[in-house]
């Protein structure tokens, strides 16, 4: 007859779920007359034994994201006794200690993967489920709003990174998290800044994050390539947000890609061609005749539509001769980059300065576009529409307080 010996090596866990490390089972004589079991160092060589062995990695989300925010074990201990979790779970401080050690342990081991997501989908070391994978990738690159307008249209070099210290200190965010942040950003421009084909799936196939994520990446990419003005303080009021989409609008109307898919950056750049094309508007403002008719006919289909009338007939040539010159100077870097601005002082500021509503504003920009098809002698609606249409976009995004 035989008895059943557990050896057993079980790790104390703090959680919703916890962690069994193999199990080994001896099968032991027992003798049922005298009722003693064999010590098992009497047991000869033909011993039997049973094994399990269990390999899922257990990761608690609630340690993961502190240890994404850069907490040192000892700050995460803390903050998670303040949750009451002791208490929860009837154990003691060196317990808890002990298992987010562990936890960061398993984190620390898994980041290299992380850097490249298809590796830890395919890797066999760690046992995770595909929905616990899908987790990690998306938490490790998500950001925060507020380090991402530090940083955003800023060179993604080593002289930016040596600034994080402040935007640390400024933002409130460990730097350990900032560094993991900038370094998320520089890896993915780095990887899809020379591929061919959209931008948006190249991030997502290389990086494996939600669409929304990737479109955010995205626009990052884009506005560190163009190295847009973002940090001025005109533009403070902006959030990242705007910035994306009117990031998506750019991408998707003035880049290579707008009108060929087979070349190489084709998200990344802005189709020069295009913007030397832009200068054909200047006709807009320079033929006086021209300058007139339009003024005509964007009042006589806006009289009695919108609140500011007398405002915008009176500002109409200084509005048309803003967004005019702003699509002349494009084809220099310097005015590429001051783009968010020049739509601040030109158009926005003056517009809030006469209160307009955003309904005058999204009314004027439409029958201002419209109304250029009507203009004897205009012959430049092409590159006239796939202008207006970003213009009209980003300004609405942009107009707010």
């Amino acid at each position: 007859m035989y008895t059943r010996t557990a050896f057993l090596n079980k790790r104390k866990c703090v959680g919703k779920e916890f962690d069994v490390k193999p199990e080994i089972f001896f099968l032991l004589p027992f003798d049922s007359k005298s009722g003693r079991s064999w010590d098992s160092n009497e047991v000869k060589m033909s011993v039997e034994l049973d094994v399990f062995v269990g390999n899922t990695t257990i990761m608690d989300e609630e340690v993961y994201q502190l240890w994404l925010d850069g907490y040192t074990v000892n700050d995460a201990v803390s903050i998670r006794m303040k949750s009451g979790i002791l208490e929860q779970f009837g154990t003691t401080e060196d317990v808890l200690e002990s298992d987010t050690m562990d936890h960061y342990r398993t984190f620390q081991m898994t980041e290299r993967l992380l850097h490249h997501p298809s590796k830890l989908v395919n890797q066999v070391l760690f046992q995770i489920p595909p929905h616990r994978q899908a987790m990690l990738i998306e938490r490790y690159y998500a950001f925060d709003e507020a380090f991402v307008r530090e940083v955003l249209g800023k060179k993604l070099s080593k002289g930016t990174k040596k600034d994080l210290d402040d935007v640390s200190a400024k933002t409130g965010i460990t730097l350990k998290s900032c560094r993991r942040q900038f370094d998320n950003f520089k890896r993915v421009f780095k990887v899809v800044e020379e591929m061919k084909g959209p931008l948006v799936e190249n991030v997502q196939c290389n990086f494996l994050l939600s669409d929304k994520l990737a479109r955010d990446y995205a626009a990052i990419v884009f506005f560190a390539n163009s190295r847009f003005e973002t940090g001025k303080k005109k533009l403070q009021y902006l959030t990242f947000e705007d910035f994306a989409f009117c990031a998506c609008q750019l991408i998707q109307n003035w880049t290579v890609g707008a009108v060929d898919n087979m070349v190489e950056d084709m998200d990344v750049d802005l189709d020069k061609e295009f913007l030397q094309d832009l200068k054909d508007l200047k006709i807009l403002i320079t033929d006086k005749d021209m300058l007139d008719q339009h003024k005509s006919l964007v009042c006589t289909g806006l009289r009695g539509k919108i609140q500011v009338f007398n405002e915008m007939e009176g500002n109409f040539k200084n509005l048309s001769r803003g967004l005019i010159n702003i699509a002349a100077k494009l084809t220099n870097t310097k005015d590429v980059r001051d783009f968010f601005i020049d739509l601040v002082e030109k158009v926005i500021e003056p517009c809030k300065a006469d209160r307009w509503l955003i309904s005058d504003v999204r009314a004027f920009l439409t029958q201002y576009t419209n109304s250029a098809r009507a203009l004897d002698g205009f012959k430049h609606q092409a590159v006239w529409e796939r202008y207006m249409c970003v213009i009209k976009s980003c300004i609405l995004k942009m107009y707010h307080d």
